[in-house]
């Protein structure tokens, strides 16, 4: 059983964003060269003891999220700071490459709030880094998404052959390798073509 059971990485969980108010007109952008992201949601209790025993309380759902990031020169960078000034709202997904469904769908957490603090350090020996924190309203909201094939160049490039790279030829006459590629050369190449005719 436990074998059956697959480990989810950090370096798989990655955080996407996008202003509120650009929901009809842009994609959500992925936050560039992530270094954690903190996701902590959260529901005080307490218990009043009576002569029969402890009857539990809860409090609403609380939810702690903070990404950290090499600071950078993007779209993204500066919407973050935006919803910070301007106190604008921002959708937030948390994306989870290695979980999908049968569709294809990559498993996400969906959630709107406002960046609440962004600190920013410059040491003189290391790249300059953020630190930005989010206050999230309402619950976060679990589901499926489904990543557009550039997001998923932004996250690991894809094979590129020496071809020019066009709209109707994205690859440049490029093909990647798969698995069923393994130990296959010209000969086999040679009797599959043989086969068709």
């Amino acid at each position: 059983m436990a074998s059956d059971i697959q480990v989810l990485q950090g370096l798989d969980t990655v955080a996407y964003v996008r202003l509120k108010k650009n929901a009809g007109k842009e994609r959500g952008q992925l936050i560039p060269y992530q270094t954690s992201l903190d996701f902590d949601p959260q529901r005080d209790t307490d218990t009043t003891q009576t002569k029969m025993g402890g009857v539990p309380t809860t409090s609403s759902l609380e939810t702690d999220l903070e990404i950290e990031f090499v600071h950078n020169i993007s779209k993204v960078s500066d919407d973050l700071m935006t919803s910070l000034l301007n106190n604008e709202d921002i959708e937030v997904w948390i994306v989870y490459r290695k979980r999908r469904n049968v569709q294809g769908q990559y498993f996400a957490w969906y959630m709107q709030g406002i960046v609440s603090e962004d600190e920013n350090e410059n040491d003189p020996d290391d790249n300059s880094t953020r630190d930005v924190t989010f206050t999230i309203k309402g619950e976060p909201q679990r589901g499926w998404l489904t990543l557009p094939d550039e997001a998923e160049e932004e996250l690991a490039y894809v094979f590129q052959g020496i071809g020019v790279v066009t709209e109707q030829d994205p690859t440049g006459q490029g093909t990647a390798y798969v698995d069923a590629d393994a130990g296959k050369g010209s000969a086999d190449v040679e009797a599959a073509v043989k086969n068709q005719e």
